[in-house]
């Protein structure tokens, strides 16, 4: 009886063994292993140290609390900010600019982008091929430039450099050139996009007949929007109005450059502030705040959205899109959306190349004031004394921002690309399994932080030493700044990713496992031949997006390791002229880059920035 128990026991042990080796060696099983605690070591973690800083002591508050040392848990970052006078004093004003900044954005943007959406899918205005492609563009133009191109329209005495206006004698007040209106105007400019992208798409699904036999039963025009078309497209409008609220509050660019020169401050500028001073880790605790609000609006879409799940606009019949007439109403929309476009892409295109060839900003366009001198310029010939760095033919620094960007959006979009395919795969093929849901969570994190957030995390994970030197100090190498500009891009890649992977059937895998082909031949002769336009979409969309990025990348910036959008963001503040030459050179390049990726087959829509 005992050997017969010896002899089981034995068996069980066999039999586990041998199912840890059928799973150690199926090179699917090694994948998700990797993948996993690829996610966790580069999201998780870094997010559990930001929050585990904010309750331990570092060296530079050791003077204030001399019975601590470094490393002793403390509320002291939490406290220093909302129970001093000096920390409520500057992040209660911050919190309520924040609020009010995505309040009002959101409030006017959601209804020029649904509007502009319905007329583009829904009505015969004339001309809605070509509108409908213009309305995109100033989409593609990033936040940050617009703000650069509000200051050369706007900029006053305030600033020390005159903008257009003023140049021509028009009294520009300050509460107009910078701080929360300007703020508001520039972002809704930008996050239209995000109504105009989601409810155009929805409207797209929604069969025209629906509203035609509201028209039959005698409804007016208004009474069909409001009781078929608004319910409908509901559940997009939440998601625009979601997203809208969390990109506008979390955001960095724009506030930075058009609050500056007031001391405007909102909870994205005020982290950048403490990160660069003291105490430091007060930033973590506003990073923390910042990625409590943007997942907060997210987790409430979803189970706003969650609701509506049964409204169906998509039937077996298929759909059909009769235009409702405008009748005399189609003309004077045609002139409000040119009015628009002007406002939206005429105006800030024309305003930064023009201030770019200015001798002195807001002294005109006479030829007396023309200078090619932001472009050409040698600062030791320069015309006027004050001016600070080299055109951008004779400019090192110019040089070297365009080498990093460049390097950083190859080397990221490529690295990024390639693990979004496996992600995806990984995603796709584990649809109902716990590999499955657990990889689609962990890739979703990075898309629930703004940029500026996101940074600070790895500003405090890489900052110093951790596990003995096994994770290096990191800051101030174009290698962090490489690290975060993927990790953050993993939604974006994945998405991509998954959606090549669905249209690609399993039965096509299991035919070659059949015939004998490995896990590895397979992936190299069916799998990727298969996803090369999904990888080559996602690389050209996270390309883009990480060549206009600044928020993501502002709190890690050094001067080794500047970019063009950073480059641009510092001359703004003495040199206006050399500002727009940079950004001007970022638009070129990203307008090539779109158009680049439209005739791959890359959809604008999925590049939210």
């Amino acid at each position: 009886m005992v050997k017969n128990l010896r002899q089981q026991k034995s068996f069980t042990w066999l039999r586990l063994k041998n199912q840890l080796l059928g799973v150690v060696s199926n090179p699917f099983n090694v994948i998700v292993f990797i993948s996993l605690v690829m996610l966790f070591c580069l999201i998780v973690i870094p997010l559990l140290t930001m929050v585990g800083n904010t309750f331990m002591i570092a060296k530079a508050e050791l003077r204030q609390l001399p019975d601590l040392e470094i490393g002793d848990l403390t509320l002291f970052y939490w406290k220093y900010l909302f129970a001093t006078v000096l920390g409520t004093s500057v992040f209660l004003p911050a919190l309520a600019n924040s609020l009010m900044i995505g309040f009002f954005v959101t409030i006017i943007s959601m209804p020029l982008g649904a509007v502009m959406a319905w007329l583009m899918v829904r009505s015969d205005l004339p001309g809605k091929k070509l509108l409908g492609m213009l309305i995109i563009i100033p989409y593609m133009i990033p936040s940050w430039c617009k703000s650069l191109a509000w200051l050369a329209l706007f900029r006053n005495k305030t600033a020390g450099n005159l903008g257009l206006l003023s140049g021509l004698g028009v009294p520009v007040p300050d509460w107009l050139a910078y701080g929360p209106i300007a703020i508001i105007l520039v972002m809704t400019l930008h996050y239209y996009a995000f109504a105009y992208l989601m409810v155009s798409g929805s409207l797209r699904s929604v069969n025209s007949e629906l509203e035609e036999m509201g028209e039959i039963q005698g409804a007016n025009k208004i009474q069909i929007l409001k009781s078929i078309t608004f319910p409908l497209i509901l559940p997009a409008l939440l998601s625009a109005a979601i997203m809208t609220i969390s990109k506008s509050i979390g955001s960095y660019g724009v506030a930075a450059s058009l609050g500056q020169f007031t001391n405007y401050q909102v909870l994205s500028t005020l982290l950048k502030y403490f990160l660069n001073g003291t105490p430091q880790r007060v930033g973590y605790v506003i990073s923390i705040l910042l990625i409590i609000m943007a997942s907060g609006t997210i987790i409430a879409n979803q189970k706003l959205i969650g609701v509506r799940k049964s409204y169906a606009t998509i039937g077996g019949k298929g759909t059909r899109n009769n235009p409702m007439r405008l009748g005399a109403a189609r003309y004077p929309l045609v002139a409000f959306l040119l009015v628009f476009l002007f406002a939206a892409m005429v105006m800030p295109m024309f305003a930064l190349v023009m201030e770019s060839f200015q001798l002195r900003t807001g002294g005109g366009y006479g030829l007396e004031n023309l200078t090619l001198y932001a472009w050409i310029g040698d600062w030791e010939n320069r015309p006027l004394e004050f001016y600070t760095y080299d055109g951008l033919l004779h400019n090192a620094d110019f040089k070297g921002a365009l080498v990093n960007t460049v390097k950083l959006s190859v080397i990221a979009s490529v690295i990024t690309a390639f693990c979004g395919q496996f992600l995806g795969y990984i995603s796709t093929r584990g649809r109902g399994k716990w590999y499955g849901k657990w990889t689609e969570q962990l890739v979703f994190v990075p898309y629930l932080m703004p940029g500026v957030a996101f940074g600070a995390i790895y500003f405090a994970m890489f900052s110093q030493p951790r596990l003995g030197g096994l994770i290096p100090s990191l800051y101030g190498t174009f290698t962090l700044i490489v690290l975060v500009s993927i990790v953050k891009h993993f939604p974006f890649a994945s998405r991509s990713g998954t959606a090549s992977m669905m249209q690609i059937s399993t039965e096509l895998e299991e035919a070659a496992e059949i015939a004998g082909a490995s896990f590895w031949t397979r992936i190299a002769k069916i799998v990727i031949p298969l996803a090369k336009n999904g990888f080559i979409s996602g690389l050209m969309l996270v390309f883009i997006s990480i060549a206009k990025e600044l928020d993501l990348i502002a709190v890690l910036m050094t001067p080794a390791n500047r970019t063009l959008p950073f480059l641009a963001f510092e001359y703004s503040k003495n040199m206006p002229q050399g500002a727009d030459a940079v950004a001007i050179i970022i638009l070129l390049f990203i307008l090539l880059c779109y158009t680049i990726a439209n005739l791959l087959g890359a959809d604008v829509g999925k590049s939210w920035g």
